[in-house]
């Protein structure tokens, strides 16, 4: 499942051909995805213009003139590609391949924009993506984004706001920080590399994070900036499941390439001061992978 880096790397990569474009037809090629497509969802986008491409979360927001947002969620296998006369580009390409087979081209925006026709298409397999439509001043209140937390990114997420979630939990660290309630967006990937990267035990009950008086403990300060730190970094490098990203030196950029801990079992910890190994446990059913030596 792609996450908030793989997510916001596909809106930037969109946002040239699609802000400021006129959506002449939205066309439909089936009538649902993972759910049925709004009713009038085709005659609600067409002929608006884009005004913005945002993100929430793990889901793409297109704002439209009518002042209406439609949102999108990529699911397990969902893309999307830009054409343009003979060109074609998928914004943020999957390092796993993603499916360029029409077949499987479900949603299409024809554009009118400075560069000519472009034509954005919605590519899904296993079809568990989804989109809707809904007024931007209800956003707030749709159902899936009533209940999120801060952003890991700007400044919304800092460690007073935390300390207010996680006073009085039992939860582990790692079930807390999955929480989508206490931060929006975090995947497994990116709460395994924080949680190394602050030298804080997944296993940890994260009411142990603040103090008797509900404030944060230096160690929860610790953990919102490493937060800050994988999820800006992971954007950078365009996610971990997303295509060879190529630094200035030749080398390979993409994020995986610089796990410290996920998916490493039994590899030495990259802690050059530590002497321990990358261990593998289960939380919650997913799989934690974590130093004991040096996460605390």
């Amino acid at each position: 499942m792609p996450e908030l880096p793989e997510v916001e790397t596909v809106r930037r990569g969109l946002a040239p051909a699609m802000e400021g474009a006129c959506i002449g037809r939205l066309e439909l090629r089936r009538a649902d995805l993972r759910f049925p497509f709004p009713p009038d969802f085709a005659e609600r986008v067409s002929g608006t213009r884009i005004v913005g491409l945002g993100r929430r979360a793990k889901y793409l927001l297109i704002d439209l003139d009518s002042g209406e947002t439609v949102v999108a969620h990529l699911g397990m296998s969902g893309s999307f590609r830009v054409e343009q006369e003979s060109e074609s580009e998928l914004p943020g390409a999957f390092h796993h391949t993603r499916s360029k087979d029409e077949k499987h081209d479900h949603v299409v925006f024809h554009l009118e924009g400075a560069e000519g026709a472009i034509r954005v298409i919605y590519n899904d397999p296993r079809r568990f993506g989804f989109m809707d439509i809904l007024p931007r001043v209800d956003l707030d209140n749709y159902p899936t984004f009533r209940q999120l937390g801060p952003e890991p990114v700007g400044n919304t997420l800092d460690a007073e706001g935390l300390a207010v979630r996680f006073a009085g939990r039992s939860q582990p660290l790692k079930a807390a920080l999955l929480d989508q309630s206490n931060i929006a967006g975090l995947g497994n990937i990116y709460v395994c590399e924080a949680l190394w990267r602050a030298g804080l035990s997944p296993k940890k009950p994260a009411g142990t994070m603040v103090t008797p008086a509900g404030k944060p403990r230096k160690e929860l300060v610790r953990l919102v900036e490493a937060i800050r730190v994988v999820i800006a970094d992971a954007i950078a490098a365009g996610g971990s499941s997303l295509r060879d990203h190529i630094r200035t030196d030749g080398t390979l950029g993409y994020f995986q390439h610089t796990f410290r801990v996920y998916d490493r079992e039994g590899h030495a910890c990259a802690n050059p001061e530590c002497d321990g190994t990358v261990a593998r446990i289960v939380q919650s059913g997913r799989s934690t992978f974590f130093c004991s030596r040096c996460q605390k």
